[in-house]
């Protein structure tokens, strides 16, 4: 590390479970967030405080003044930009020191290219389908998958590696088997959410893939954090493994 990052990251430095080591882990790291939006702005603003070396940034939209409410990595100006473009100033203004990569989008044809580049993938995503693609792409490539999401007032947030005790860990899909009916699915959309919701969600995610990096604390594998914005609480539930799962079922029996 240079002086000057030395100084930048002086305080994970005195941290005995991160130190001079970790730090250099978090430099060497390659994450990949999928989503930009509003779990995605406290994502990539502290996964670039944090000085991961290189940020791979996914989305296909464009800023919205609608998006300002809750996306804090965007400013009024970048209103009609792409997020990725957007995004990508954001970061290099937190953090020169970060390597930016831009996706505009992942599909079942590139996912696995993508998903294999990055060392773990973080998602806030608002559909299914994209969801099913990435928990696939990770699962063969296995890399870990933190995956977010909120709707109104509350959240939920899990860390997704079944590849490390098949049959025992479970995978998105084990949670989640099918896309849910249209008139089942919270939309923020038409239904809103509370802006500070996404921020409370992106940074608890955040703090899951720093976990991962620098291989500190618990993991949330096998683990749901729900969180309930009005009532100020937090309770985890046990997530099992399915062995009928139709992503990492067949895994789980190799």
């Amino acid at each position: 590390m240079t002086p000057e990052e030395r100084e930048r990251y002086a305080r994970h430095i005195l941290l005995k479970e991160v130190g001079g080591q970790g730090q250099q882990k978090l430099i060497a790291a390659r994450v990949l967030v999928v989503g930009a939006g509003g779990l995605g702005s406290p994502i990539l603003s502290y996964l670039a405080a944090a000085g991961v070396g290189t940020i791979g940034v996914c989305d296909s939209d464009a800023v919205s003044l609608s998006n300002l409410q809750r996306q804090t990595l965007f400013r009024t100006e970048d209103v009609g930009r792409e997020k990725t473009a957007a995004a990508k100033d954001a970061i290099e203004r937190l953090n020169p020191h970060i390597c930016v990569e831009t996706h505009p989008l992942v599909t079942l044809d590139n996912a696995d290219a993508i998903v294999t580049a990055y060392d773990l993938v973080v998602e806030g995503v608002d559909n299914f389908a994209a969801r099913f693609v990435l928990n696939r792409a990770c699962i063969a490539a296995e890399k870990p998958l933190v995956s977010a999401a909120v709707g109104r007032f509350e959240g939920q947030l899990a860390t997704f590696k079944p590849y490390e005790q098949p049959g025992v860990l479970p995978c998105y899909r084990c949670l989640v088997p099918e896309e849910p009916p249209r008139d089942q699915q919270v939309n923020c959309a038409e239904e809103g959410v509370l802006g500070a919701v996404t921020g409370v969600m992106g940074t608890l995610a955040t703090m899951e893939v720093l976990k991962e990096l620098l291989s500190i604390g618990d993991s949330l594998a096998g683990r749901l954090m729900i969180y309930d914005g009005l009532s100020a609480a937090f309770r985890t539930v046990r997530l099992n493994a399915d062995p009928a799962c139709p992503d990492c079922g067949a895994y789980g029996s190799n």
